[in-house]
């Protein structure tokens, strides 16, 4: 029998982790992770291309794999682990939802802008009627003020969505914003309340057991902070801490370890750690799978990509408009050129 858990983690490091990898993951790389975290007994692993299905391309950054190869394998190696998926609306369709249902995938967690709840209304009654347990996502939280946030959070609600998540998405958040806002949520939803934060201002830990505190309790973890940016709540690290604390995830501790040293920790091309660039992402309030491509742009332009960041950030750019990244190095090269 199943251990009763009293928060449920969804693993994210074979989603929001090919950020930092520029979604070159294979086949084999995701099968022996996705066999190792469940036989850990993580309840949900999400598998797709950073920018959810559909996110391979030019703009968002191309997958070395087929990302309905790399669910397939998940699926086929996941045992009581289920399998989920991230979809953004205006890049990941109905189709492919449905396409990554027929391969077995559980769970379908749809991702909006926070002010723009709206355009998930179809994605989340689709994915209901596939049978699909629903999650919809609130990202870049920051940016909307609590009342804004609550009346989003209640059209998901109103959708279908079985959990609606305060998502962190740039790592600006701090301890207290994120209490506020789960605390509102709790108040005026009927639904599960999640979190997933980022590390870029090492908060992602705290803010976590804050939202947890005020009654979250969905989880996105990301195993040796594999994610986007400084990266995600350190998986193995969250199970011992709320295992300190009393609080059941059912997953084994030792287990959860071992697969973050031996086959996670391999994977990373550079330590997920807080450089100057990660933490100029939370001071700013940016994007944090804007790292890779700022990171281009600034070696194109001869330029610190902490401007580029920091411009991003006052002009409140958000999740989609990456194409935006290059045409602001552009502009600052050429007043850096004027200036000199």
């Amino acid at each position: 029998m199943a251990m009763e858990r009293d928060v449920l983690i969804t693993e994210v490091a074979l989603r929001d982790g090919s950020h930092a990898i520029a979604h070159q993951y294979t086949v084999e790389q995701v099968e022996k992770v996705t066999k190792a975290l469940g036989e850990a007994g993580v309840p949900y692993i999400e598998v797709s291309h950073g920018d959810g299905l559909g996110g391979s391309s030019l703009q968002y950054g191309l997958s070395l794999t087929n990302e309905m190869e790399l669910i397939e394998a998940a699926v086929s190696v996941s045992g009581n682990s289920k399998i989920a998926v991230l979809v953004l609306p205006g890049i990941g369709t109905i189709h492919q939802m449905k396409e990554a249902a027929g391969l077995g995938v559980k769970m379908a967690r749809i991702g909006t802008h926070v002010t723009e709840a709206d355009v998930a209304a179809q994605h989340l009654s689709k994915a209901k009627d596939m049978g699909l347990e629903t999650v919809g996502f609130l990202m870049m939280s920051h940016m909307a003020p609590v009342e804004k946030l609550v009346e989003q959070a209640k059209l998901m609600e109103g959708y279908g969505a079985d959990s609606v998540y305060l998502f962190d998405s740039a790592g600006a958040l701090l301890p207290h914003q994120v209490k506020e806002r789960v605390r509102a949520l709790r108040q005026s939803l009927q639904v599960n309340i999640g979190f997933h934060g980022h590390n870029n201002l090492s908060l992602a830990m705290a803010n976590t057991l804050a939202a947890i505190e005020e009654g979250a309790t969905r989880i996105d973890g990301s195993i040796r902070c594999l994610g986007a940016g400084a990266g995600n709540t350190q998986t193995e690290v969250l199970v011992a801490v709320l295992e300190q604390m009393g609080i059941r995830t059912g997953i084994d501790l030792y287990t959860i370890m071992d697969t973050a040293e031996e086959i996670i920790a391999p994977l990373l091309l550079v330590p997920q750690e807080i450089t100057r660039d990660n933490l100029v992402l939370g001071y700013a309030g940016v994007y944090s799978s804007f790292l890779l491509h700022a990171q281009r742009a600034a070696k194109r332009f001869n330029m610190d990509s902490r401007d580029i960041l920091i411009e991003l950030g006052a002009r409140k750019v958000v999740g989609g408009q990456e194409d935006m990244i290059v045409d602001v190095a552009a502009e600052l090269a050429k007043q850096i050129k004027v200036q000199t």
